[in-house]
């Protein structure tokens, strides 16, 4: 969660801006400061090396939610939502290396 809550903040927030809010209405929404959306836009904040095709839909359905007034518990369940989807993805990526690495052996 400590690696996935600031990619998937950053990715929302970017998507947020993209679509016409501010990054201070992007960060009340976010419950995040100004500086922190700042941080996430110009890449010093929330990097994640691969951004499969189901995270960057659920990220989408994400900005649509929060732009049409999605509530604090709504908004919860669709960042659990993207992290189960990061997590998912990181323990495939990490069982096919694991089983790579011992095919080598």
């Amino acid at each position: 969660m400590w690696y996935n809550l600031p990619q998937i903040r950053a990715d929302i927030a970017e998507g947020l801006v993209k679509e016409g809010m501010t990054q201070s209405q992007a960060a009340k929404k976010l419950g995040v400061t100004p500086a922190a959306v700042s941080q996430y836009l110009n890449k010093k904040r929330g990097q994640q090396a691969v951004k499969t095709k189901p995270y960057l839909e659920q990220v989408e359905v994400a900005v649509r939610k929060i732009l049409d007034g999605a509530g604090s518990q709504e908004l919860q369940t669709i960042v659990c939502n993207c992290c189960h989807i990061i997590t998912d993805e990181t323990s495939e990526e990490s069982s096919r290396k694991h089983d790579k690495a011992m095919q080598d052996k």
